[in-house]
């Protein structure tokens, strides 16, 4: 060993722990910021500071360095989609049939306004068909932690999460049934074109369902312990994040369905209410941090027309699937409005999303990107504002938190 060998050597090696503490460090802090100067919410800070430390800003947060967060990216989205499942009841949705209808048709309704209007302008129909299945899908990262900021409950938060949770199966369900058409378009043979999509759904479906039953059986053989069980949770969550990439099934559709079933199949009430989402706040911040780096102003502005017909006529569905039926679900008068308003916020699954179809095949993936991510960088930054205000003018917000 020479005199020096002992100190570290120069320029640093990444450190992909270094670089979840710095992202973590300049998202809590950048989210404040915003919160106390300019009164918006804390998410709208996270994903500027992305911004700024991504290819639009300083480019500290490079190719390479991004590689390194997919890790943090994946659990923080598992997270949320976990903690989105387990708020979906099933039991509600018997008694308020009308809510499902209203989730299917605004679903439905918004595909094919986006679809018909991609086609009018001339993109082609299996681009516009992947585009408006990816739209279908609100962000349930930005619903919810926007609602648990703001201590939001009452009719629209509640209905909003729900919506936000089923029109993310629907997204999900319509994203694999295309990919048979994305495997025709590329002349894969016929068994890739039927069992790809059947392999994806089923996979999916079964390690939800498999990890809900293990969560379920531990959580009895536990007893009623809090802290153990949260544990158990958090285990299980990030497992199916690794068995999701070693296996090659969705990951988003897993951990709905986790969450899901984990809380309607509970009949005895074995597992205690842990709230994970309050240690799942870490990888909230760094989840939105990572997605504004990921965003590209340039995004915006080659793609900007085309994201501005995309998010009018995804938002023209939304607002009349709700508007028709919302007063069928019982919700107040004038809330419809304010409901779909909550709908608008898109972000981190659809970045997940163009990602999976790109992984197949990259030429695809890279056509697919310009249609979907100056809208996803838009919203990424509007829909926060949008359901905060919603949420506010509701009633339904009572505005500091204590996290």
């Amino acid at each position: 060993m020479t005199s020096f060998e002992f100190l570290p050597q120069f320029p640093l090696p990444a450190n992909p722990l270094a670089l979840f503490g710095v992202l973590l460090l300049a998202g809590a802090l950048g989210g404040e910021l915003i919160r106390r100067v300019l009164n918006l919410p804390r998410i709208t800070g996270y994903v500027l500071i992305g911004l700024a430390l991504g290819a639009s800003g300083l480019n500290v947060l490079d190719v390479r360095m991004l590689g390194y967060t997919r890790v943090f990216l994946d659990v923080g989205l598992g997270l949320v989609l976990f903690e989105l499942g387990r708020r979906l009841d099933l039991e509600w949705l018997r008694h308020d049939r009308w809510l499902a209808v209203m989730a299917l048709t605004e679903s439905l309704l918004s595909f094919g306004c986006m679809f018909g209007a991609l086609v009018w302008f001339d993109i082609a129909p299996l681009y516009a068909a992947m585009a408006a299945a990816i739209g279908v899908s609100s962000s349930p990262a930005i619903v919810l932690l926007v609602a648990r900021e703001q201590r939001a409950e009452g009719q629209v938060t509640e209905r909003a999460l729900n919506l936000v949770a089923i029109n993310s199966v629907v997204a999900f369900v319509l994203l694999t049934m295309a990919l048979s058409w994305i495997h025709r378009e590329y002349r894969a043979g016929w068994p890739t074109m039927v069992l790809h999509p059947v392999y994806i759904l089923a996979a999916s479906l079964y390690a939800g369902f498999l990890a809900s039953v293990v969560a379920l059986w531990l959580a009895r053989w536990l007893g009623k312990q809090g802290e153990q069980h949260l544990v158990l949770l958090l285990a299980l969550v990030v497992l199916l994040v690794g068995a999701a990439e070693a296996m090659k099934f969705s990951l988003l559709i897993a951990l709905l369905a986790f969450g899901v079933l984990v809380r309607n199949l509970d009949r005895d009430h074995v597992l205690m209410p842990v709230d994970i989402g309050r240690f799942g706040q870490v990888f909230f911040i760094v989840l939105f941090v990572v997605t504004g780096a990921l965003l590209k102003i340039t995004d915006v502005i080659a793609g900007g027309a085309i994201a501005a017909v995309y998010i009018a006529a995804r938002f023209v569905g939304k607002s009349l699937g709700v508007l028709c039926l919302a007063h069928l679900s019982g919700i107040r008068p004038g809330s419809g409005g304010l409901l779909s308003l909550a709908l608008l916020p898109m972000s981190g699954i659809a970045l997940a999303m163009t990602s999976s179809a790109g992984s197949l095949y990259p030429a695809f993936g890279a056509k697919l990107a310009t249609i979907v991510l100056a809208a996803a960088l838009i919203l990424e930054l509007a829909g926060p504002l949008a359901v905060q205000f919603a949420l506010r003018r509701a009633g339904e917000a009572r505005q500091e938190e204590a996290i």
